[in-house]
């Protein structure tokens, strides 16, 4: 069996017109949605062997504050562009050459790549992951490169709004 987190960057900051879309940062309110997320994966017992994420500044803050909930340090976040310039059948190229023994993965990336993909493997299609989303999706199978073949089975889905009645934020 192996376990996909897929999870949408938190909410970026359109304040600084003078950066490039990759050097968006994250905005406070995203952190602390992004934190209610997580609250919410550690009540799950939620373990991520690794993490990709895409080499933009939203995307690595996202994936360095879930990374350190769950026991990750930043060093430990692989970074890959395909999370950045792809569309979704490209994202199937992360799988191919990842170790037999990673049993769960987490990818932190953009939309709408990371909708259309998560989309493949889903029975109720969603229009958008919201920002700090996670779908975590497992599979029948014990090889990732067989993941686009193998029967998938939604684990859950969460964003933060759905969380919202916790009196966070």
């Amino acid at each position: 069996m192996k376990t996909l987190y897929i999870v949408r960057h938190a909410k970026s900051s359109w304040d600084y017109p003078h950066l490039r879309d990759e050097q968006r940062p994250l905005l406070e309110k995203g952190k602390k949605r992004t934190k209610r997320v997580i609250d919410e994966l550690l009540r799950r017992e939620t373990v991520v062997d690794l993490i990709i994420s895409s080499p933009a500044v939203r995307t690595m803050e996202t994936a360095r504050i879930i990374g350190n909930a769950l026991r990750h340090s930043e060093d430990e976040i692989q970074q890959d562009s395909v999370l950045y310039f792809s569309d979704a059948e490209r994202l199937f190229n992360l799988f191919f050459d990842l170790p037999a023994g990673i049993e769960s993965l987490m990818i932190v990336g953009h939309n709408p790549t990371l909708t259309n993909f998560a989309n493949q493997f889903l029975i109720d299609k969603v229009d958008s992951l919201p920002t700090s989303s996670v779908v975590c999706i497992d599979f029948n199978t014990d090889k990732w490169e067989d993941i686009d073949s193998m029967n998938s089975r939604l684990r859950f889905f969460i964003t933060p709004k759905m969380l919202k009645n916790t009196g966070k934020e």
